[in-house]
């Protein structure tokens, strides 16, 4: 089984996924006319301003971005970016930055994607993803249902054992047995996830924002001590992924090729542009217009590579710490880089940041199961079977064997990114109509309203009950009549 496992991976990562990732990042990039560029400043404006929901049983754009961050922001952002670095060298911190750079437009795609074809559930909340636009859009629901089972492997079973083992990890220095902290992450697990979206998205919302920044902040500290050897450090970066530090013609491309799979493979670990897994999230926002999405799970792409993850790179890489071939690695080589800088105390703070990043990723990847699960059969009995077997999984995963983690975590997700980057680049189309459709309206000076009746085929494609007039708006209405017609009376 783990001969297969490696040589699946070796397929996946060694040739197809990583051409395909750039391809698909690529053809994005020129479709959408550099989006990730041109709308930046437009993504920061709509995060800024998507607190605010017309009903209280919504789920805000910010709420749902910040669930889409909580599942991005793990161990890949700690732990998967000390591997990258061991494994393939500085170097793959300059191929992380790339496939995030290209990562944005497809991540803006497969959003927008997931708000067209959302599914609504009746009670204010909207649900959708990759396996819901493969079905009603391509006709495919065989695909989508094989979709499905891949992201609930790898998200409830596989990632949820990785980052419960990366809690384990960060904590082995205190003597608490692993054991210990995998019941405690289960309890608490699961009071949250068996409150459903809305529990789960109230967590994002309060816990995000504080760890990102928190973390963020340290960072920089680190750096600042550490000025003069910045230049020395991207310098070193953007060699090492080029092979410009070797000698020898046939260590270039082994070091050059090293970087760029560990680079790609723990980059869309961490951002997930192109998995088809943040678009889970997405779907559940209540929005004015698809695009508006598009552009926050553009935005949590940057933030999670270019800001997180380099915060983490830079910290590993000014503190002299990454000895090739040494065997410290993933979360310890973290924790000891942030205390060579800082003191004891950095691997406390490495340990508090690590359960936060990861703690709020189970809640996520719970989540984006869970609805995938709906997808292929909305039955409350396998729901509460599922809700069971994910607390299993983070209670076993706190003692499980990294390596053999981090292996099915990474087929697993390689299936999952084969099946969606496949459906959306034959769905592109309808992203660019619906997002000339946004263009033209900022350009007129309007805000972005969706009107599913200037799209036909989305017309008819879409659920009857998405992209209407909203049902709490008519009730609102509806009582302000009631309330002058009896002032009227009186």
């Amino acid at each position: 089984m783990i001969e297969f496992i490696s040589a699946a991976n070796g397929l996946l990562w060694g040739s197809v996924l990583i051409y395909l990732l750039l391809g698909v990042g690529i053809f994005f990039t020129v479709r959408t006319r550099f989006v990730q560029f041109r709308r930046f400043g437009m993504a920061v404006k709509t995060m800024m301003g998507s607190r605010s929901r017309t009903c209280k049983t919504h789920i805000s754009p910010f709420q749902a971005f910040c669930t889409s961050l909580a599942a991005r922001i793990g161990t890949g952002n700690m732990a998967g970016v000390a591997v990258a670095i061991y494994l393939g060298g500085p170097g793959a911190v300059f191929w992380m930055w790339m496939i995030a750079v290209l990562g944005m437009a497809t991540s803006l795609a497969e959003n927008v994607l997931a708000q067209i074809y959302k599914t609504n559930n009746g009670d204010g909340t909207f649900r959708g993803g990759p396996a819901y636009y493969i079905e009603k859009a391509l006709g495919q629901r065989w695909l989508g249902i094989t979709f499905s089972v891949s992201l609930i492997i790898a998200f409830g079973l596989a990632f949820n054992s990785v980052q419960s083992n990366s809690i384990a990890a960060a904590f082995s220095a205190y003597d608490i047995a692993p054991e210990y902290i995998g019941a405690a992450l289960a309890l608490i697990s699961g009071v949250i996830i068996f409150g459903g979206i809305r529990s789960i998205s109230r967590v994002a919302e309060m816990i995000v924002p504080v760890m990102a920044l928190g973390y963020l902040a340290v960072a920089i500290v680190v750096v600042l001590m550490n000025a003069s050897e910045l230049p020395a450090v991207f310098s070193l970066i953007f060699k090492s992924a080029f092979g410009l530090e070797t000698a020898a013609g046939g260590g270039v491309g082994y070091m050059v090729s090293q970087a760029m799979m560990n680079g790609i493979k723990r980059g869309l670990f961490s951002n997930e542009a192109g998995m088809g897994s943040a678009p889970n999230a997405a779907a559940a926002a209540h929005s004015t217009h698809p695009v508006n999405q598009g552009l926050l799970g553009m935005l949590g792409v940057f933030l999670d590579t270019i800001v997180v993850c380099t915060a983490t790179a830079a910290i590993i890489l000014v503190s002299g710490m990454l000895e090739p071939g040494s065997g410290l690695t993933g979360i310890a080589l973290t924790q000891q880089a942030l205390s060579s800088q800082v003191g004891e105390w950095g691997s406390q703070l490495v340990a508090f940041a690590i359960l936060l990043f990861a703690f709020t990723s189970i809640i996520a990847n719970y989540y984006y199961g869970e609805s995938n699960l709906r997808f292929i059969k909305d039955s409350k009995l396998l729901i509460m079977v599922y809700r069971v077997v994910v607390i299993a999984m983070v209670f076993i995963g706190a003692s499980s064997e990294l390596q053999s983690v981090w292996n099915f975590a990474d087929l697993s997700m390689g299936v999952m990114a084969l099946i969606n980057l496949v459906a959306i680049m034959l769905l592109s189309g309808i992203v660019i109509q619906v997002l000339k459709d946004y263009d033209e309206q900022v350009s007129a000076g309007m805000e972005p309203v969706f009107n599913r009746k200037k799209f036909p085929f989305l017309d008819k494609t879409m659920d009857k009950d998405v992209w209407l007039e909203n049902a709490c708006e008519k009730a609102a209405k509806s009582s302000a009549k009631k309330a002058e017609a009896t002032l009227a009376t009186d």
